[in-house]
Formats: structure tokens, sequence, C-alpha cells
């Protein structure tokens, strides 16, 4: 496995891949590349577990969602990853759960020498939709927008997995622009962003399980 740190600031493009972990429901994933001003969705999806595979033991759809993430840092080679952190009004056993599959998302970025950056539910409603408080359909129809993508992305784990990825490069252009420290956790308050996709760009797709975009 080979590592990919400090790639960005050699070659000043920025791949990043986002990641919504989910508890029970489907992991979603997004992978965006990016020069700063114009951004090219790669692919996007999201795996859901089947219910028998969950049951066979505690440990299968932890394992099925580190494979998912390895085959795409193998595939696609980002530079960072940016993670959804867990909601903290999350019931205990929710909590719990979602640190789990959150630990194995975490696991397969530090096999592959990846720097992980986490934000918030609302940080990363706010820098996109403007609202902290945006419910998933005005999520899917912001990062639409923002992406200029000719769908609205489905499921809408995989949309919230690209606003993720396009929180963070908001926050990389104001590290790089006003020269503020971006923290391993993410930085809070990322303002709205104002980007332009690139005419022409790839094709993202839409998965239910672990695909690449080729």
């Amino acid at each position: 496995m080979t590592g990919n740190r400090d790639r960005s600031v050699k070659i000043g493009r920025l791949r990043v891949l986002g990641v919504d972990p989910a508890a029970s429901g489907p992991t979603g994933y997004g992978i965006i590349d990016s020069d700063g001003r114009a951004h090219r969705v790669l692919g996007y999806g999201a795996r859901r577990i089947a219910a028998k595979r969950q049951k066979e033991s505690p440990g299968a759809a932890l394992h099925d969602v580190h494979a998912l993430l390895c085959r795409l840092l193998e595939e696609f080679k980002p530079n960072v990853m940016a993670v959804e952190s867990v909601f903290t009004a999350l019931n205990m056993r929710t909590a719990l759960r979602l640190a789990e599959v959150r630990g194995v998302v975490l696991l397969a970025a530090e096999q592959f020498g990846v720097d992980v950056y986490s934000y918030s539910p609302r940080e990363v409603k706010a820098c996109v939709a403007g609202y902290g408080q945006a419910d998933k359909r005005q999520m899917q129809t912001m990062v639409r927008a923002l992406l200029q993508m000719k769908e609205l992305p489905e499921p809408a784990d995989a949309a919230d997995a690209l606003a993720v990825a396009l929180c963070h490069l908001q926050a990389e252009v104001f590290e790089r622009r006003y020269g503020l420290s971006l923290g391993k956790k993410g930085k809070p308050a990322v303002p709205r962003m104002k980007v332009r996709a690139v005419p022409g760009g790839a094709t993202p797709f839409r998965s239910s399980s672990i695909q690449t975009n080729r």
C-alpha cells in the first residue's frame, strides 16, 4: 500500500474521498478531483450491507465497509479523506455502532497513508447548503447544483458523502488563501461554497455496492 500524504502540495491538485459512515444503513462515498476552482466528480455511491451478512458475525459488516474503502483508496488514490463525524445527539447504542464503522474507515485510510479530516453534520450542511439544519433533499439539490451534475445524486447517502468532500475542499481553499490552520478534526464554521464544476467532466456513477468508475 502506497501512501499519498503531501501529494496535493506537489501537484497543485487535490483529490478527496468523502465518506458518510452509517450505523445500520448504507455507507456513502464520493470522490472529487479539484484544482481549487474547478471540481470534477469521479464517482459516488453507497454500500448497503445485507441483513443476512450482518447476522453472520459482529464483524462481518465492518469487514465489508473496510473492503469497500480499501477498494476505493486503491482505485482512486485520493490525497485526503473527509469523513462525517459522529452526531452527538444519537442514542448511545447507535453512536457506538457508528463509531465502530468510523473506526474501520479510519483504519483503511491509515493503511494507505491518507490523512483524514472530520466535519460535523452541521458544518457540512452550513457549508454546502448555507443552513445547518438542511434536510437530505436540500443537500442533494445543492450538491447537484454546485457540481453541475446532470441528475440528482442518489442515494442520499452518496450525496452526503459528496457534500463532506466539498466541505473539505472549501476548508482547503481558506487554509491556502488565508493561512489558517486546518487541524485533523476539520475546521469549524466553513463558509458556504461558491464553486464551479468542470464542463464535460467525468459522468458520475451511482452504486449500491462496491464499484469503481473506469
